[in-house]
């Protein structure tokens, strides 16, 4: 997507910018908000709760991007989609009236491709994650995850990929629709045992991507 489009429209306006600190949420899946969020620094994840009470991590978002589904046109309140909580030191995000939002996206062609192409792309993304989640299978869906996290976090380190975010083995079964932790753990020490991956700092260090990629459906 272009973001440079959405970055002109926020440096033509004087949107408030708001701090959010590690571990704090800025929305819930269900609460009612009458604002647009736009990701300016930082690390968020998305996430949704099931019905019995699971959470299932849906993708962590690094870069400038909208954060919050826009939903219909003209209601002034709408239902957060889902949980936004903050997985960096802290995070900046510009907070627009929703409205207004809409009303400027539709009076802007340049806007609007952007947020058609936003859409597009988060459609995508979900069919590829339910493809992934109900074809690959447990391990599969582990490495499947491990590169999301290159994609995401990636940078060259002692001849392989570091990625450079701390993440748990909880958090990893949450994106994975996996109920245990110490299911990941295995996985994750058959990785390990293959020279697949090392722990580096706390950190996952990919030795062998072609590896990680051979267990992937891209």
């Amino acid at each position: 997507m272009k973001r440079s489009v959405l970055q002109d429209y926020l440096d033509q306006h004087s949107f408030p910018v708001i701090v959010k600190k590690k571990k704090s949420y800025l929305t819930y899946e269900g609460l009612r908000d009458c604002h647009a969020y736009v990701l300016k620094s930082g690390i968020i994840k998305t996430s949704i709760i099931s019905h019995d009470g699971r959470e299932f991590n849906l993708r962590y978002i690094n870069n400038l991007e909208i954060v919050s589904l826009l939903r219909d046109e003209y209601s002034q309140f709408t239902d957060a989609p889902f949980n936004i909580r903050i997985e960096s030191e802290t995070a900046e995000l510009y907070k627009i009236d929703r409205v207004q939002f809409w009303k400027d996206i539709n009076e802007d062609n340049g806007l609007q491709m952007y947020v058609k192409d936003y859409y597009r792309v988060r459609l995508l993304n979900s069919i590829k994650k339910m493809q992934q989640m109900l074809m690959n299978g447990k391990f599969g869906a582990v490495c499947t995850q491990i590169y999301e996290l290159y994609e995401l976090f990636g940078v060259p380190f002692d001849g392989g990929y570091l990625i450079d975010f701390m993440i748990t083995n909880e958090e990893i079964a949450h994106f994975c629709g996996i109920t245990s932790a110490s299911s990941v753990n295995r996985m994750l020490q058959q990785l390990k045992d293959n020279h697949i991956i090392e722990i580096y700092d706390r950190k996952i260090l990919i030795r062998d991507l072609d590896a990680i990629k051979d267990n992937v459906i891209m």
